[in-house]
């Protein structure tokens, strides 16, 4: 296969030819071409059908054909990662990408980066060819990298059109097309390597203002593979004989490794497994017209084991042969069948179904061996393709540059049983046309296997082709699939490789953390530095010299349990700054996969693929600090939070303690909301709640068109009038999100609102029950359920908060205010409540300023009870205004329930102070108005707009403005103080001023800077 051929599909450029083995066939139903998907039509022998993978193809494509056939594509890919596989589960409407059959009613896997789907019993043969995120060359200069399109064939979206020929390219009835897993370009397999120049080279699509680029991301060379730096729970990490899930396969399972008694046991085996399989009716009936026809004809169908491990797991390919062929045609095409390049005089045929006497097989001496195969009733003949063991003292193995200045990628080496390591090393320096020290080189060995990749780093006294012989006994497939890396001895990556370790005990010294993990590792496992730690979170970074200590620390702190709880150790990428475009600002995504029942899964997933896998962190694996000290470094970047009002406090508590370790201190977050009230993504447009209707891509786009806008924050500080300053019975305030000064003082970050009384005692109710059975707690119309039922109680039970204003005093910037008679206080710094609810109401002719949530005040408003909250939420009234202000201080003589942003306990007797925090927090605003798109598939491949430098400004709002007056204001009882404002009220069209009973105003255009502002 040509060069120009190749590029686009992710193959080699050395790559050999498709490698598929076509047979004539007649199809007794409609039928599509897996080329160009069109229908095969005619009577007989329509078209051609691969014996191996089952690709059906219309004769005048044949020619055309650059897929390579799965039992070749494992060779042909360059740069081999292996796949993210998720569990087991039921996947309908995809088709697998080794077998090419529709995966229906059957167990099936698929990669939680790329779109690439398998059967359970196809992953023997996955080709490892997955996306590969992290790309670094530290030899390579911004301008002159490309990135090529990562292709992936079928399983297309519905009414995909060809970017060449603009015809359909996509099939709901098999496996056809091609697509780009990052830009989303698609087109048929025959016009990929035919799309103009500038149209190879990925651009990352629309996406591509804040897409990570590959190639500023570095990963140490190690043999731990993507999964475990993007924290993905995976099939991979399943032990390998959980890899057979039915009866059949785990009885076939039996062992991995190559046993000295040969095929004879393997063949009895194999016999006694085969009688569990009882066939039908109309599979014997098919079997019995098969033999019928090949009676009529001079063909034999053999199947062909490569050796004793697929003898044992019953993995063969077949064979058509002449029934007059010579052994030596029957060993070509056995050969031919598993793709084998080495020598024919090194292999050897068995006859499987063969009775033995003796300790070892006898090979099949017959001239014309096919007539004197054993055939045992009902089954084909079969053969064994073996390794020989003697006479066998010289071959070719595969040497690969990696990451090197050369001209050719591959090359074919001799050798010979005396040929060492370091001798290699020196041909492979001669042939690349390099000519450094060989000292300064190592050779890897890598294997492909079942989709995995497991690399070996060689002794300089090792015999390479005495190690690819030990493979070829095993499995001469997995021999073939056996290759070596020529590579710098000095990692590329840098000396620095960290791993994030979490589950540590809170709030230690510097010291007894490092003691612990020194406790953990061995001598030889040492890190070289420790930090920066996360104290409030018992989460640290640790450093290491090189990625050898690396890993063995990794798989030394991965089982190790501390105080009953088991250690959580990632290892994280590093970002390379300076190879960031600079119209790109990079995507920090989070995901809370535990909210919204399943959506997180598939959201997390959806990115995943969208995006840069390094740039999606799982927040059930570290939470946000991972992503932000992988993020550290970069100067612009923007956060996607998908998650509920605690999920984006939590990530925003975070930021403020890595901020003064980052680059950027203050990046602008937008919301994806998965929670149940998701009050601040209302605020914000994001909406009420993620649905799973919304394509990802839409979202990801809305987040690149979003404006940034600040939102204010509040400490809250909480004094207890207790010497000891604990907490009484009956509730504990969360020491998560809590300080705690020298004076038992807890401080807290408000976002969103704090309540006093009935809200806050409701909101305890609610925690209490989801505390006590979490696993009920996994969809938001349950969540609400429980709400209102926990609501109805209160209305009959005992009313804990009854007349509150007596327990309470207020005041504001400094002002006394009089409570009228009310069960519950609610501090608003959000015009959203209770999941959408507008306590402060809509606005109207009084004395207070339109609130928003950056103009440095907080409005304070009362429920009087039950029934009060009830008419809030359903928007038939609003809650009683009594103070708007920038500084609040309530003393309490009682304990009474609290709440902050949805976290709840019992509070004690005390002071509670409200105060501007000097923390900030810039916030995504989603667009009001969007340009309706297509609903089809656009131009991906097009230069696309990015993030403007200046993006809409943070409005500044002057001090005197009269909206935003610093003076409380009460609500207007008998004997009240108050400071009228000056601004009228906004006129209608034709304008008079509206009522106050006009309808209640969009909560996102109520919270609108005053340049955006909607006249009502």
């Amino acid at each position: 296969m040509a060069a120009a051929e190749v590029e686009g599909l992710g193959y080699s450029e050395e790559a050999p030819s498709h490698g598929h083995s076509f047979v004539k066939k007649t199809f007794t139903r409609p039928t599509n071409c897996h080329q160009c998907a069109e229908y095969i039509w005619g009577l007989v022998s329509q078209g051609f059908f691969c014996e191996v993978c089952n690709f059906l193809v219309h004769e005048k494509c044949i020619k055309t054909i650059l897929i390579p056939c799965v039992s070749l594509a494992a060779s042909c890919v360059e740069n081999p990662v292996a796949h993210c596989l998720s569990e087991e589960k039921s996947i309908k409407g995809k088709f697998c990408n080794v077998c090419r059959k529709k995966i229906h009613e059957a167990p099936g896997l698929h990669c939680e980066v790329c779109d690439y789907f398998i059967h359970d019993y196809c992953q023997e043969f996955a080709v490892p060819n997955c996306v590969d995120g992290a790309t670094y060359d530290p030899w390579s200069q911004l301008h002159t990298i490309t990135t090529h399109h990562n292709n992936r064939e079928g399983n297309l979206p519905a009414h995909s059109k060809c970017f060449k020929c603009k015809k359909a390219c996509w099939s709901p009835d098999c496996l056809t097309g091609m697509r780009c897993c990052w830009c989303g370009l698609t087109a048929h397999s025959s016009c990929v390597t035919s799309l103009a120049k500038e149209s190879l080279n990925c651009s990352f699509g629309k996406l591509e203002p804040i897409f990570l680029p590959p190639h500023a991301v570095s990963i140490p060379r190690t043999q731990i593979s993507q999964v475990n730096f993007i924290g993905l729970k995976s099939k991979e990490n399943l032990p390998h004989h959980m890899l057979y899930r039915t009866e059949e396969a785990r009885a076939l399972a039996v062992s991995d490794d190559w046993s000295s008694t040969g095929g004879v046991e393997a063949s009895k085996e194999l016999e006694e497994t085969m009688h569990l399989v009882i066939k039908t009716r109309d599979e014997k009936r098919k079997e019995k017209s098969t033999k019928e026809k090949e009676k009529e004809t001079e063909e034999e169908l053999i199947k062909v084991f490569d050796g004793y491990n697929s003898l044992r797991k019953r993995l063969f390919r077949t064979i058509t042969v002449n029934k007059y062929c010579t052994k030596e045609e029957l060993l070509a095409a056995a050969m031919k069948a598993f793709v084998v390049s080495q020598d024919s005089k090194n292999f050897y045929l068995l006859d499987v179904y063969a009775d033995c006497d003796s300790e070892r097989e006898v090979e099949i001496q017959d001239p014309y061996p096919v007539q004197s195969l054993v055939r045992k009733e009902g089954r084909r003949p079969a053969i064994l393709l073996g390794l020989r063991d003697s006479e066998n003292d010289s071959g070719i193995i595969k040497v690969w540059a990696r990451k090197l200045q050369v001209g050719q990628t591959k090359i074919v080496l001799t050798v010979n049983a005396s040929t060492t390591t370091e001798q290699v090393i020196e041909q492979a320096l001669t042939d690349f046309g390099l000519e450094d020290n060989p000292d300064l080189y190592e050779l890897v060995k890598v294997t492909l296997d079942c989709g995995r990749v497991t690399e070996t780093v060689l002794n300089r006294e090792d015999i390479p082709w005495e190690v690819l012989k030990r493979r070829g006994f095993e499995s001469v497939r997995l021999m073939e699939l056996t290759r070596f890396y020529l590579q710098l001895l000095e990692d590329p990556h840098g000396p620095d490789v960290a791993l994030f370790v979490g589950n540590l005990p809170q709030n230690l010294s510097h010291k007894n953390y490092e003691t612990i993990l020194l406790d953990c590792l061995d001598p030889e496992s040492k890190f070289s530095s420790l930090g920066p730690i996360y104290y409030e979170y018992g989460s640290m970074v640790i450093t290491f010299d090189n990625s050898t200590s690396a890993i063995a620390a990794y798989e030394q702190l991965q089982g190790r349990v501390y105080e009953d709880k088991k250690l959580m150790v990632i290892m994280l990428p590093t970002l390379e700054p300076e190879m960031i475009p600079s119209k790109t600002v990079p995507l920090l995504v989070f995901v809370n996969v535990k909210s919204g029942g399943c959506q997180g899964l598939q959201l997390i997933s959806s990115f995943r693929k969208l995006l840069n896998p390094y740039q999606v962190f799982d927040l059930s694996n570290g939470g946000p600090l991972p992503g932000l000290y992988v993020f550290r470094k970069i100067v612009k970047y923007r956060i996607l939070v998908c998650g509920g009002d605690g999920t984006i406090g939590w990530v925003l508590q975070c930021l403020d303690n890595v901020g003064q370790d980052s680059q950027c201190s203050n990046p602008p977050c937008a919301i994806v909301p998965l929670g149940t009230g998701n009050d601040l993504a209302r605020v914000l447009r994001w909406g009420s709640g993620y649905s799973g209707d919304e394509d990802p891509l839409s979202l990801l786009r809305d987040v690149i068109e979003a404006e940034e806008i600040r939102l204010d924050r509040w400490t809250v500080v909480f004094r207890p009038l207790t010497d000891e300053g604990a907490v009484l019975d009956g509730g504990k305030a969360p020491v998560v999100s809590a300080q705690t000064n020298e004076n038992n003082a807890q401080i807290f970050v408000m976002n969103n609102y704090f309540g006093l009384g009935l809200d806050a005692d409701l909101c305890l109710d609610f925690h209490n029950a989801r505390e006590e059975k979490p696993e009920k707690f996994n969809s938001r119309n349950y969540n609400k359920g429980v709400y209102v039922k926990v609501s109805l109680r209160k209305m009959v039970g005992r009313k804990m908060c009854k007349d509150l204003h007596k327990v309470l005093k207020l005041e504001v910037d400094g002002v006394n205010v009089e409570l009228p008679p009310i069960e519950g206080i609610i501090i608003l710094n959000i015009m959203s409540w209770g999941s959408g609810a507008n306590p402060w109401g809509p606005e109207k002719d009084d004395r207070f300023s339109k609130p928003n949530h950056w103009d440095g005040n907080l409005e304070v408003v009362g429920v009087t009870g039950m029934v009060h909250m009830g008419q809030i939420q359903s928007g038939l009234r609003s809650a009683v205004r009594i103070a708007q202000g920038s500084h609040i201080k309530i003393h309490m003589t009682r304990e009474i329930p609290v709440q902050v942003d949805g976290e709840p306990w019992i509070q004690p007797a005390g002071d509670i102070v409200v105060l501007k925090s000097a923390l900030k927090a810039t916030m995504l605003k989603k667009q009001k108005y969007k340009v309706k798109r297509r609903n089809t598939a656009p131009p991906t491949n097009l230069p696309t707009t990015p993030i403007r430098a200046g993006s809409t400004p943070i409005p500044q709002v002057p001090q005197s403005a009269p909206y935003i007056s610093r003076s409380h204001h009460l609500g207007g009882g008998p004997g009240t103080s108050t400071v009228s404002s000056s601004a009228p009220p906004t006129a209608g069209p034709s304008g008079s001023v509206p009522p106050s009973t006009s309808p209640p105003l969009n909560l996102a255009d109520l919270c609108d800077s005053p340049t955006h502002a909607t006249a009502v």
